[in-house]
């Protein structure tokens, strides 16, 4: 199987997955690989907005339901946190929508905001709303750059060793995804 069944076969479950775990990097490469007519760019945003709404209700819920446990108590610990509930305070329908839209609240924000009296049926119509616009606007900067991608890029585009470099590319920033989660959970 080649890389390009593979990725015409997972990519979508691999964006789904990326938008939960990663973010946009991996949703603008999704909106590339969308240009490349791996999979339609209507199906990528669905997949990132579906991982992104997913991965946030579930922290939301975790927030919710684990509020004493010592891993919701480590993340109390923490700034961002706080500003996260300053936040929530004063804008408690605009911050639910922005969230992930700033840089360092994308984790820790839906598990603030489930440690607070938000109504479960409010933040999920938010976070959809959120979710959607979310996963539209990343797919489409993907969708869009693709083209200068390729150009950039020239016969490279369709020789695998472009899978190589994308998949460093993604693998890298799983990687500081990771490094970072684990640097903040040790201060």
């Amino acid at each position: 199987m080649t890389i390009e069944a593979i990725v015409a076969k997972y990519g979508l479950a691999a964006l789904f997955a990326g938008a939960a775990l990663e973010g946009e990097a991996a949703v603008v490469a999704g909106g590339v690989l969308a240009h490349q007519h791996y999979f339609p760019l209507w199906a990528a945003m669905i997949a990132a907005a579906t991982g992104s709404f997913c991965a946030d209700q579930a922290w939301f819920f975790a927030g919710r339901r684990m509020r004493d446990h010592r891993w919701v108590a480590a993340a109390r610990a923490k700034p961002a946190f706080a500003r996260a509930l300053a936040m929530l305070e004063r804008h408690p329908v605009g911050f639910i929508f922005a969230f992930r839209f700033i840089y360092g609240f994308r984790t820790i924000s839906p598990i603030a905001i489930g440690t607070t009296g938000v109504a479960p049926r409010l933040f999920a119509t938010v976070n959809a709303l959120s979710a959607i616009s979310w996963g539209i606007i990343f797919c489409s900067i993907g969708y869009w750059f693709g083209h200068a991608f390729e150009a950039v890029l020239g016969r490279l585009a369709h020789d695998s060793r472009l899978w190589w470099l994308v998949g460093g590319i993604v693998g890298a920033g799983l990687a500081a995804a990771l490094i970072y989660r684990q640097r903040s959970r040790t201060s």
